[in-house]
């Protein structure tokens, strides 16, 4: 499933609708939480109207893949760890936790962060 869609709070829950409609029985939560993670980090730290690509796909073994490219190759992700009271900040650490593995693929002309899940059904 490959998605083209400008980063805006109001297409998130669409997305992850969209995700649950692809993949049907087989869609995890952990996949709707990382598109869900990885498209908020482009409204906050990219800016919200961005284009991005959203790809969701079989990986292998089970895994799902998810990726999302946005056009500004210099604000990567960044694993924090958020204070008790902190309001931000727990994005990518959520990411961590429910990913096998994920990584930041940077090219001159944009980024694509992508992890990959264990895969459901």
């Amino acid at each position: 499933m490959t998605v083209r869609l400008l980063a805006v709070p109001k297409e998130v829950p669409l997305l992850r609708q969209a995700v649950r409609a692809h993949l049907g029985t087989a869609a995890s939560c952990e996949v709707e939480l990382c598109v869900s993670e990885l498209v908020g980090n482009v409204i906050r730290h990219v800016g919200e109207g961005t284009p991005v690509v959203v790809h969701v796909a079989r990986a292998g073994d089970g895994r799902m893949r998810v990726e999302v490219t946005d056009p500004d190759p210099r604000a990567l992700p960044v694993l924090l760890r958020a204070a008790v009271d902190d309001e931000n900040g727990r994005g990518i650490a959520l990411l961590d936790a429910v990913a096998l593995r994920w990584g930041v693929r940077q090219g001159t002309a944009g980024k694509t962060v992508w992890c990959e899940v264990a895969g459901a059904g």
